[in-house]
């Protein structure tokens, strides 16, 4: 093809004018960037004393990097004796597990990987050992009861399931942060004495509210012998045990939160089958009703004052 022909094809006159302005801008952009963002470059100095060579695995005293002045390892992990110990800055604190005469230790680094677990299972525990459960269940029944199927919400009914739960578990969360993380914070108790005292509250509430057939059911189970005290009753026994009790009180309140509704169901339904308007569903005329049942009763301060009335 020659250039006169190339000259009156516009198409590809169109096509070359842009590959140029494209070139010309890719120029000027890295002309641009290399003034903008210079490139420097540091020189390190490594003095080096020995020129002796060594194996490393053979000629080192441990596996710790660095000459003995120049890492933070001042304290071996294991050895602190106070929180103050704890919060020096030690190379040693890494993920590590130390004994001592058959005493396992956690280091910080382990405690936050072990905290953070527990934060990611909280939800599971919230609705597992606490009041969450019947609460929630509970409000659930009174949403249905009364017919009103997304009203409250459920981010609302959650919302006030969570706080009510604070409100009634308050005095144990108190009474397990007194008595096991302030000590164990403190030095004074060790790993395995703060677990037992951060459960021993949960462990007293959930006692309250678990019926005795429930934890002989699970006991029976397990195969273990029950004296009748809470102190040889193990958790994978009380927790369960504890859940079936509550799943149990909320069905028995969510009943008789129902039975109120279900009368005014009945009349309406009499009333609709006596005038000949079979057609008609009586939820939509019986609904209005139980609402203003439930306003003029002051439902919710009743149902919600009662249902914290029955965990004292």
């Amino acid at each position: 093809m020659k250039w006169g022909d190339i000259k009156n094809n516009k198409y590809l006159v169109a096509q070359i004018k842009k590959c140029l302005i494209c070139v010309t801008l890719t120029v000027i952009l890295s002309a641009f960037l290399g003034f903008a963002i210079p490139v420097s470059v540091h020189a390190t100095e490594n003095i080096v004393e020995s020129t002796t060579p060594t194996d490393p695995t053979t000629d080192r005293d441990s596996n710790l990097t660095g000459t003995q002045h120049e890492r933070t390892n001042i304290t071996d992990p294991g050895t602190s004796e106070d929180s103050d110990d704890l919060k020096k800055l030690n190379i040693a604190n890494t993920v590590t597990v130390t004994y001592d005469n058959g005493n396992g230790s956690l280091n910080g680094a382990l405690r936050i990987l072990i905290t953070l677990t527990l934060i990611s299972l909280a939800p599971t525990l919230i609705v597992m050992m606490t009041s969450f459960t019947r609460i929630i269940i509970v409000l659930h029944f009174t949403r249905t009861a009364i017919g009103t199927q997304t009203s409250p919400p459920n981010i609302v009914m959650i919302g006030i399931a969570l706080f009510m739960t604070l409100f009634i578990m308050q005095p144990t969360l108190t009474q397990a942060y007194n008595e096991a993380v302030i000590p164990f914070e403190n030095g004074e108790i060790e790993q395995k004495e703060f677990m037992d005292k951060a459960m021993d509250p949960f462990r007293q509430f959930m006692y309250g509210q678990t019926q005795t057939k429930d934890v002989r059911l699970f006991m029976e189970i397990d195969n273990i012998e029950w004296d009748g005290e809470l102190e040889s009753i193990p958790n994978v026994v009380l927790i369960p045990s504890f859940i079936v009790s509550e799943l149990r009180t909320a069905f028995i309140i969510g009943f008789l939160i129902y039975v109120p509704f279900i009368v005014i169901d009945m009349v309406v339904a009499s009333v609709l089958m006596s005038m000949g308007m079979m057609m008609l569903p009586p939820t939509t005329i019986s609904m209005p009703f139980k609402i203003l049942l439930f306003v003029l009763a002051d439902g919710w301060s009743l149902i919600i004052g009662n249902l914290v009335k029955s965990f004292y």
